[in-house]
């Protein structure tokens, strides 16, 4: 493993669910070999508590997370991403902010929980199945060797990851 670890940005446009769940897995899971973070284009300016509860569930410390924009990710003080990956389609069709350091940049579409109406039960069923697929897409980066890797064999895998079924 890496002494410095790798740094992953996940971006959404409200920065309230699928990012936060994806930030938190990743920190979760990736024991120390990835930082992640996450922000949105137009944040909510607040984590839906579903998102809370899920990554809860997992033990994964809450208390930090907050809805943000992406635009404190460009400033040039920010944390140096090396990879930049968007999981709603919304995001991924916006015009990103330039990112120091050129990250490896990816997109993985995942249906918004935030949007299911209904009971708290059905809203929670969402989240919980979203958080399975964003799961099972963030233990396939950890398997990847990503530290031996060229950045167009990153390029790749990351993509191809998308490609794969949930």
């Amino acid at each position: 493993m890496s002494a410095t670890p790798l740094k992953v940005l996940f971006l959404c446009t409200g920065n309230s669910a699928r990012s936060i769940l994806a930030e938190g897995l990743l920190n979760t899971l990736g024991q120390g070999r990835f930082r992640a973070y996450s922000a949105g284009s137009h944040p909510t300016g607040r984590v839906n508590p579903f998102a809370v509860e899920q990554l809860q569930a997992l033990g994964y410390a809450t208390d930090t997370l907050r809805s943000k924009s992406w635009d404190e990710f460009a400033l040039p003080d920010a944390p140096r991403m090396d990879f930049i990956i968007t999981v709603c389609d919304n995001a991924a069709g916006e015009v990103c902010p330039i990112w120091p350091g050129k990250p490896v940049a990816a997109h993985w579409g995942f249906e918004d929980p935030a949007a299911v109406q209904g009971s708290d039960e059905q809203k929670r069923a969402a989240f919980v199945r979203i958080r399975g697929q964003i799961r099972n897409r963030v233990e396939k980066l950890l398997a990847l060797p990503l530290e031996r890797m060229s950045r167009d064999e990153q390029l790749q895998q990351l993509r191809a990851l998308a490609d794969r079924t949930s």
